[in-house]
C-alpha cells in the first residue's frame, strides 16, 4: 500500500497503551501491554509488520469523529450502495470511572460494524505480527475464536462472521445491510497464561469505555472556562489517554520512529517520559484537568528520580520509572516513508540536560500549596536539584533538543538553571537554611548576568541558542514563560521579532534554521510571548491559525510542514497538546487583564481560524 499519512490516524487509549487506526479502518499500531512494549500491529512502520483492517470492498469516502468526551472513534464509510459505521475502542475496565479509568486495562480492542443505509460489502483482514513484525504466529480456531500464539504473546480474535485462516492471517468477507450489526473483539494475554484472554461483548465493552471516558471528562468540565475551551478539552483528553495509569506517567508520544522529515534519519522512540516536559505538563493538567492529576505526576517524578548524586539528573524514564533505555535499531523494518533507522529505546537517557533542574523545581513551586507540609524525600530532592544547578550551570550540556554532537552552553539550559535557583530561593526556609538561600541566590544572579552578557547577540538583536553563537533558537522564547525576562522587555521584544521573522513560516515556528518543519509547541510559545507582551489580538490570531493545523480529530503530531501542512514526527505528541492548553490559558489571562484595565478587546473574526477543529 502507499504510506498512510501520519495525520490520517485516530488515537485510541486504555490507560496502559495506545492503538492507531487510519481513515480506511486499519489498525496500524498496537503494543498491547504498555506504550513502550513490543507491537503486534506495526504497519505504520512497514507494510508487513501487522495490521487489522475492517473496510468496504468497494470505493468509499470517510467521515469520522470521536464520541463526545471520549477516545472512542466512530468512522462512517459511504459507498455507491450504502453506508456503514465502524466504532473502535481500546476497552476500559468495566465499571471504571473518574480517576480510576485505565488502572486495570483488560487489553482488549472492540470493533462494531453497523449498517446505516443500503448494503455494503465488507472485508476483514487480520494479520498479527509479533515483536515489531519479526514473528508470524500460527493461527488455530477453537469454538469460533481465532487463537494466535508466538513467543511471549497470545491474541484471541472473536467475531460473528466466519473467518478463513491462511499463513498467519485471517480474513472474512460479508455484507452489512441497514440495521444489521457485526461485532469483533481482540484480546491479549501472555503465552504462559493457560486460560485464553477474556473477551467481553463488544457492545458492552464500548458502552463501558464511553461511560468511563465521560465520567473522567465530567470531573473536569468546569476546571477550564477560558478561550478555546473545546480545543483545550480535547487536548486534555488526549493527555489523559497518553497517561500510563498505574504510575501516572505521561509519555511524550504513542509511537516510535515516525520521522521529523520523510526519508530522514531523525527517527526516535518517544514512548517514554521526559522530565523536560514536566513543568509544562503540570501547568497543562492544572489548567485543563485538576490538581489530582498534577499532584500524581509530581509525586511520580519525585519518586522515580530518587536521591541525586554528582551524576547528571536522569532526564527520562520508562513508564514505570526505568532508567536504562538503551537504543537499538530494527533493521528488518523499512520505516515510515522509507525513513531509517527504526529505533527502540532512546539513548538520550544518557545525556546531561541541565534544563531539567529548573523544570522540576518550577513544577514544585506551582504545586507549593499541595506540598505543605513538604515530605522529607521531596524536600531532599529539591535541595539536591538546587545544589546541582548552583554547581553545574557553567557546564555545557546536550540542550533541550537533545543534540547528539558536541555539548554546548545552551541559553535555554542556563535559563532553566536560573529557574531552579530562583524557585529554591522563593521556597525560603521551607527548603534550605540561610546559608543555602544565600548560596542559591548568588548563583542565580551570576547566571542572569552571564545570560544577559553572553547569550545576547548585538548584530542580530536577539538572544541566540548558545553562548557566543549567531544561531537563532526558538527555545529562548521560554525566557518570559519562566519569568527570566518580561515579554515586553526591549531585548525580549527584539528577540521575539527576529525569531518570528527568521524562523516562522505560515505561522509555524521552526526550532532553528534548517529544522525541516515547524515545531508545534514552539509556535504556541510564540502565542504566549505575544500575549504576555500585550499583543493580544495578534496572539489570538496566531492561535487560531495553529488550531486549524490539527487533524480532523483534533490531534497534533510533533511537527508540521508549513508548506504542505503534513504532520510529521511521533503521534500524537503530548508536547504539542501541552503547548495548546498553556497558550490558551495564558491568552485568556491576557484578555482578562486587558478587560480589567478598561481596554476593549477586538476579537479576531471567526473566518481567520477554525475554532471547532479540536472539538470533542
Amino acid at each position: 500500500m502507499d504510506t498512510t499519512r501520519i495525520a490520517d490516524h485516530g488515537f485510541l487509549a486504555d490507560g496502559r497503551t495506545a492503538a492507531l487506526v487510519d481513515r480506511a479502518g486499519s489498525i496500524n499500531w498496537w503494543c498491547p501491554l504498555r506504550f513502550d512494549g513490543p507491537s503486534v500491529f506495526a504497519r505504520l512502520l512497514d507494510e508487513h509488520a501487522g495490521h487489522w483492517a475492517i473496510q468496504p470492498e468497494e470505493p468509499f469516502t470517510t467521515a469520522r469523529s470521536y464520541l463526545d468526551d471520549t477516545l472512542v472513534l466512530r468512522t462512517v464509510f459511504t459507498t455507491a450502495h450504502g453506508s456503514v459505521a465502524l466504532t473502535d475502542a481500546l476497552a476500559l475496565q468495566p465499571g471504571a470511572r473518574g480517576h480510576d479509568i485505565g488502572l486495570h486495562s483488560p487489553h482488549v480492542l472492540a470493533r462494531v460494524v453497523e449498517g446505516l443505509t443500503g448494503e455494503v460489502p465488507i472485508r476483514l483482514d487480520y494479520r498479527p505480527r509479533f515483536e515489531y513484525g519479526q514473528v508470524t504466529a500460527y493461527l488455530t480456531e477453537h469454538d469460533g475464536t481465532i487463537d494466535a500464539n508466538a513467543g511471549a504473546c497470545r491474541l484471541n480474535l472473536r467475531g460473528d462472521v466466519p473467518l478463513t485462516r491462511a499463513q498467519g492471517n485471517a480474513t472474512a468477507s460479508f455484507t452489512v445491510r441497514a440495521g444489521e450489526t457485526h461485532r469483533f473483539t481482540l484480546g491479549h494475554a501472555p503465552t504462559y497464561d493457560a486460560d485464553p484472554p477474556t473477551l467481553p461483548d463488544a457492545d458492552q465493552a464500548i458502552a463501558d469505555t464511553v461511560a468511563g471516558w465521560r465520567s473522567w471528562a465530567e470531573l473536569h468540565r468546569n476546571q477550564y472556562r477560558g478561550l478555546f475551551a473545546d480545543q483545550v478539552r480535547r487536548s486534555a483528553i488526549v493527555l489523559q489517554g497518553m497517561t500510563y495509569q498505574p504510575s501516572g506517567a505521561i509519555v511524550a508520544a504513542a509511537t516510535t520512529s515516525l520521522p521529523e522529515e520523510p526519508g530522514g534519519n531523525r527517527n526516535y522512540d518517544y514512548r517514554y517520559v521526559w522530565v523536560r516536559d514536566f513543568s509544562l505538563t503540570l501547568q497543562a493538567l492544572w489548567r485543563a484537568a485538576c490538581p489530582d492529576e498534577a499532584t500524581r505526576q509530581f509525586t511520580w517524578v519525585a519518586h522515580a528520580t530518587g536521591r541525586i548524586s554528582d551524576k547528571p539528573v536522569p532526564i527520562m524514564y520508562g513508564v514505570q520509572g526505568e532508567r536504562d533505555l538503551t537504543e537499538h535499531h530494527l533493521d528488518h523494518l523499512r520505516g515510515y516513508a522509507d525513513s531509517r533507522p527504526v529505533t527502540i529505546g532512546n539513548d538520550a537517557w544518557k545525556q546531561r540536560q541541565n534544563d531539567v533542574l529548573g523544570e522540576v523545581l518550577d513544577a514544585a513551586w506551582l504545586m507549593r500549596h499541595y506540598l505543605d507540609p513538604m515530605a522529607p524525600d521531596v524536600r531532599q530532592l529539591l535541595r539536591d536539584l538546587a545544589d546541582q544547578a548552583a554547581l553545574t550551570w557553567r557546564r555545557p550540556d546536550a540542550g533541550m533538543w537533545e543534540s547528539r554532537d558536541a555539548e554546548r552552553h545552551y541559553v535555554s539550559s542556563k535559563v532553566q538553571c536560573w529557574t531552579a535557583l530562583d524557585r529554591a530561593v522563593r521556597f525560603g526556609t521551607r527548603l534550605g537554611d540561610r546559608t543555602d538561600l544565600t548560596r542559591w541566590a548568588t548563583a542565580r544572579d551570576e547566571i542572569r548576568q552571564a545570560v544577559l552578557r553572553q547569550g545576547w547577540n548585538d548584530h542580530l538583536g536577539a538572544f541566540t541558542g548558545a553562548f557566543g553563537s549567531a544561531e537563532l533558537d526558538a527555545s529562548v522564547l521560554l525566557m518570559p514563560l519562566v519569568g527570566f525576562l518580561p515579554a515586553d522587555h526591549p531585548q525580549m521584544r527584539s528577540t521575539m521579532s527576529v525569531v518570528e521573522r527568521e524562523l516562522s513560516h505560515h505561522g509555524l515556528l521552526r526550532r532553528w534554521d534548517g529544522d525541516p518543519a515547524g515545531f508545534v509547541i514552539c509556535s504556541f510559545w510564540l502565542v504566549t510571548c505575544l500575549a504576555l507582551a500585550g499583543e493580544v489580538d495578534r496572539a489570538e490570531q496566531l492561535f487560531r491559525q495553529l488550531a486549524t493545523r490539527v487533524n480532523d480529530l483534533g490531534l497534533f503530531a510533533e511537527q508540521i510542514d508549513p508548506v504542505t501542512g503534513e504532520q510529521l514526527g511521533n503521534f500524537p505528541q503530548a508536547f504539542s497538546h501541552i503547548g495548546l492548553i498553556n497558550a490558551a490559558g495564558r491568552l485568556t489571562e491576557a484578555v482578562e487583564q486587558r478587560t480589567a484595565a478598561g481596554r476593549p478587546r477586538h476579537p479576531v473574526p471567526a473566518g481567520t481560524g477554525r475554532t471547532e477543529g479540536a472539538a470533542s
